[in-house]
């Protein structure tokens, strides 16, 4: 590989022009792309086969009408009564009808909902818009009627209106569900203030109001100064490494040029697919962060193989097939563990795994490509702009023989290995402790922040009604193959699911138009994030069994609540498999690239330490609320751990890959075990940290980023490169080499034989280099 590499480089370095007149057409051609093919994101949290969405699926086929509540569009304004008075009083009445008058006036609201229902036929008031009060007689006096048209209870009647009414028990509470034209995805900036602009008039007149739902649900859109305050952090650093401030903007110029290709290429595909927002920002977090690293390891072999030749072209060819070499194969690493987030089964977190692979790609073809192009174009130019006290110290080469304070580091470590690697072990243990209190949910109203007004729509509802208002759950009943008639079929399983611990309403609220199909609406005695209501789920699905075998029937229970824990369960039953295929296929890459046992399987030990440890700050820091950096503590998102595993395993590799190459290379040319952990380290260390802090940089801007998701996620990033980069591979790794001594790259001699050589280490390069060499002073003196 190197071979092939050594030539890519050459090749990119003489034929510059062509080289980058390829890659900016590229760029040209994604961008009309975008700019014509586009389409809007859109957020699902669905999952094909569970029985969530199998209920869902069910619904949509019997009921073809009825909107789906996943993607429609309304907003829920929730009145709260002042001190004293409650929502029936003459003057909160006004206040309430004031604003459905302004809400009326809204254009995009549904013309249904529209009719005044002081003039409306009976059949128009039903889907008018009212005030609470108003909502709660009708409602209670229609549930009375039927109750004695049906011979039913008046206990039953007044519990099925209360679990419908939008009033509270003691009236000083109430909501409006107003329904919006269109999807969620229409909502925008001038919806939101006209929905705003209505529930202020009623705030004028004393009522408290606030709103929920997806039209008046506030975009979290990234800004862009996230990645410009990653991209400030890695000019200093890159500044500091090289000593010259055009050799720091080389790595950034191709990373620009890389993400703005990768996240182009990401819009072009929302014309295609359906892609979450949050999927191009963590495409370009990491994207971003592995261009950089990886135009640096390059860079700096580049400045390194000059002090080798004078020939420029030579230098970055070797550079190429060296450093790039361990840019191939960490990228895989990367890449195969984003990917594999196929595995899950999740579609949203596959589209994730798939974009910022995609990103990955694109880092990894232009450090070989581009960079030696670039670098070509500035010719000498290349590390110009020296920077006082520091371009001598940048460019002063590990050969020389001076203490470094790298080599006089490892030269510690190497001779008492066992102090520092019981200490890393210790300390990244300790940080993992927090991680035992791992509580996991999705995003939701309910781990909203407390200043925003749907959080505290949610907490008025949730303080009037009770917790099981906010997470009603729906089930579905299919008589179609019972033993009763339909409609007994539908009262034997509403009788059952009434009985059942934790429910405290269940009602028909619709039956389809042939009547074997109904909807049930149940009302939990907990609260959507309580486990109390997940454990309800499971005891409604297990009493269906009974029911089917009495009576034929069968039904589902679906909602918000029923689709989040199927996920948890889904990620739950995943992480096995996926961490087999992940460790797994990097397994054999890493012994591909080492052609050792043992290497690989210290990198991945060290690599659990590193993602416990991660897991251990992160729970700590955003959902206990530690150091007071977070003001809304709260679980973390459910499928931030298992993307957090894939990712950090990549990076972890990143490290390994760049740092123990470069012993491996130094072993491979006839050092002993101990001299080739002490001058690979030298070599790599400085390099390597420079990487590990830019890296840490650009994930932890995204920390200001407002989405929840995007905020935790690139914490544990920073974290989790911090414990793996400068813990786990500068302190432990080495730590380990040393003990292990020539066993480290023990390697079974019938697996040797088997294994391709990939020559990483460039052994063949060398040998090709020193015969042409001496071939041409063969030439030369003929």
């Amino acid at each position: 590989m190197a071979t092939y590499l050594y030539r890519i480089g050459k090749f990119a370095y003489r034929r510059k022009g062509a080289v980058l007149s390829v890659w900016l057409i590229i760029l040209v051609l994604m961008g009309v792309g975008a700019a014509t093919l586009s389409g809007p994101t859109k957020d699902s949290f669905n999952i094909p086969g569970t029985p969530a969405q199998q209920a869902q699926d069910l619904m949509a086929e019997r009921f073809p009408d009825a909107p789906n509540a996943m993607d429609s569009l309304s907003a829920r304004y929730v009145l709260q009564a002042p001190a004293g008075t409650t929502l029936a009083d003459p003057a909160n009445v006004k206040a309430m009808d004031d604003m459905l008058a302004q809400i009326r006036a809204i254009d995009t609201v549904e013309d249904a909902a529209k009719v005044d229902p002081a003039t409306a036929t009976p059949e128009q008031a039903a889907k008018a818009l009212v005030n609470p009060v108003a909502a709660n007689d009708s409602m209670t006096a229609m549930f009375q009627e039927q109750a004695a048209a049906a011979g039913t209870s008046e206990a039953k009647a007044s519990s099925d209106a209360a679990a419908l009414s939008p009033l509270s028990a003691d009236g000083t509470v109430g909501y409006i569900e107003v329904p919006f034209v269109g999807a969620v995805t229409d909502a925008d900036e001038a919806m939101r203030e006209s929905i705003n602009a209505a529930a202020d008039v009623a705030r004028a007149e004393g009522l408290n109001v606030q709103v929920s739902g997806t039209a008046a649900q506030e975009a979290e859109m990234p800004g862009g100064l996230t990645e410009l305050i990653g991209i400030a952090v890695a000019a200093v650093v890159l500044a500091i490494t090289f000593g010259s401030l055009v050799a720091a903007g080389l790595p950034l110029i191709t990373a620009i040029i890389g993400i703005a290709i990768g996240s182009l290429g990401i819009t072009v595909a929302t014309g295609f697919m359906d892609l979450g927002s949050m999927t191009p920002t963590l495409a370009i977090m990491i994207g971003l962060a592995v261009a950089i690293d990886y135009s640096l390891f390059i860079m700096s072999r580049f400045r390194h193989e000059l002090t080798l030749t004078d020939d420029r072209s030579e230098a970055a060819g070797r550079a190429v097939g060296t450093a790039g070499s361990a840019v191939v194969f960490a990228g895989l690493t990367v890449i195969i563990a984003l990917v594999a987030l196929r595995v899950v089964g999740i579609p949203f977190l596959s589209d994730m795994g798939a974009a910022a692979a995609f990103t990955v790609l694109i880092a990894v073809l232009i450090a070989l490509t581009l960079l030696p192009a670039i670098l070509g174009i500035f010719g000498r130019k290349a590390f110009a702009g020296k920077i006082p006290f520091l371009g001598k110290k940048a460019q002063e080469s590990e050969d020389s023989g001076k203490p470094t304070l790298a080599l006089r580091y490892i030269s510690a470590i190497v001779r008492r290995p066992l102090v520092p690697l019981i200490g890393g072990v210790v300390l990244l243990g300790a940080l993992a402790l927090p991680a035992t209190g791992l509580s996991l949910s999705l995003p939701s109203e309910a781990t909203g922040d407390p200043a925003t007004s749907s959080r505290q729509a949610y907490d008025l509802i949730d303080e009037g009604f009770g917790g099981g208002k906010n997470g009603p759950l729906l089930g579905v009943i299919d008589a179609q193959g019972a033993d009763v008639p339909a409609g007994e079929a539908f009262e034997k399983v509403v009788s059952t699911i009434s009985g059942l611990n934790g429910v405290q309403n269940a009602q028909i609220v619709k039956v389809n138009q042939a009547g074997d199909t109904a909807q049930m609406l149940i009302t939990p005695t907990t609260g959507p994030t309580d486990p109390a209501t997940m454990e309800l789920v499971s005891s409604l699905r297990s009493a269906e069994a009974g029911l089917a075998d009495s009576i034929g029937v069968s039904y589902g229970i679906t909602g918000q609540t029923a689709l989040e824990g199927d996920i948890s369960d889904t990620l739950q039953d995943a992480l096995v498999p996926y961490l087999a295929v992940v460790v797994g296929l990097a397994f054999i890459l890493l012994l591909l690239v080492f052609r050792s046992i043992l290497v690989p399987l210290t990198a991945t030990l060290g690599f659990l330490l590193s993602v416990l440890a991660t897991f251990g700050a992160t729970v700590a820091i955003f959902q206990h609320g530690w150091l007071g950096i977070i003001s809304n503590p709260q679980p973390l998102v459910s499928f931030m751990p298992i993307f957090l595993i894939g990712v950090v395993f990549g990076l972890a590799m990143d490290y390994q890959v760049f740092l123990v190459t470069r012993m491996r290379e130094e072993y491979v040319h006839g050092a002993n075990a101990k001299q080739a952990v002490t001058i690979g380290f030298n070599h790599g260390a400085r390099v390597v940290s420079a990487a590990a802090i830019i890296m840490i940089s650009v994930f932890g801007a995204f920390i200001a980023e407002p989405n929840s998701f995007i905020k935790s996620i690139g914490f544990a990033l920073a974290a989790a490169v911090f414990f793996d980069a400068f813990i786990v591979r500068m302190v432990i790794i080495p730590s380990v080499m040393a003990l292990l001594g020539d066993k480290a790259w023990w390697l079974p001699k019938w697996l040797d034989k088997i294994l391709p050589n990939v020559d990483i280490e460039g052994e063949k390069l060398s040998q090709q280099l020193r015969a042409d060499k001496e071939a041409e002073l063969a030439a030369t003196s003929a």
